[in-house]
């Protein structure tokens, strides 16, 4: 229905065909592509880490890129494990396949995190977690979206209710419904809305 790809735009992966995406105001296709990209965080689906690199080195790709100095590279390095609920001499130097998928999980939340972006897109992020692994991961985001605008795609719906402040239902690529979560779930104004979160069709 679209969930993705509008991910995808506000990241400039993807071109919108009409319309125009705005952040604080300002239209993203007049913005530098890759000053764009390095203020948006993105976790996407299974991980996305690089499996030749060690965890270390797949938090860090970024902020060597943007020339941290080696001080400060250590310092945001435990600060981003310590967010994650990770202990650094434990993980730094595993590889993702030593992992869990709840552990690799979370750090691809660092590093989406690595250079303070202000805005997290998270593509159905604990779609292949336990319920356990989940929650943790919830938990994450309950916390981080005090400082972060954070964009989630998920297509559970009970997860939706738990976490978001505000949620869009879309359906075959259009934006059915776009309110605050409680409203949505408790006094949908679209009967299309109010079918699917009863069950009746989804």
């Amino acid at each position: 229905c679209g969930k993705t790809t509008l991910l995808k735009m506000i990241n400039r992966l993807i071109k919108p065909t009409s319309g125009a995406i705005y952040i604080n105001g300002e239209n993203i296709q007049t913005m530098n592509e890759v000053a764009l990209r390095r203020k948006i965080g993105y976790v996407i689906q299974q991980t996305g880490l690089f499996p030749h690199m060690t965890v270390r080195q797949n938090i860090e790709i970024i902020p060597k890129l943007e020339k941290y100095k080696p001080a400060e590279l250590e310092e945001n390095t435990k600060k981003l494990m310590h967010m994650v609920g990770m202990d650094c001499d434990e993980f730094l130097d595993r590889y993702p396949t030593e992992l869990s998928g709840g552990q690799q999980q979370r750090v691809g939340v660092a590093r989406a995190f690595a250079t303070n972006p202000d805005i997290i897109l998270m593509d159905e992020p604990t779609s292949a977690l336990d319920p356990i692994s989940t929650l943790k991961i919830e938990d994450l985001m309950d916390d981080l979206r005090e400082k972060y605008t954070v964009i989630i795609v998920t297509h559970n719906m009970q997860q939706a209710a738990r976490i978001a402040d505000k949620t869009a239902f879309f359906l075959t690529g259009e934006i059915v419904e776009y309110t605050d979560t409680q409203t949505m779930f408790n006094n949908p104004k679209d009967e299309r809305t109010e079918r699917y979160i009863t069950g009746r069709f989804g």
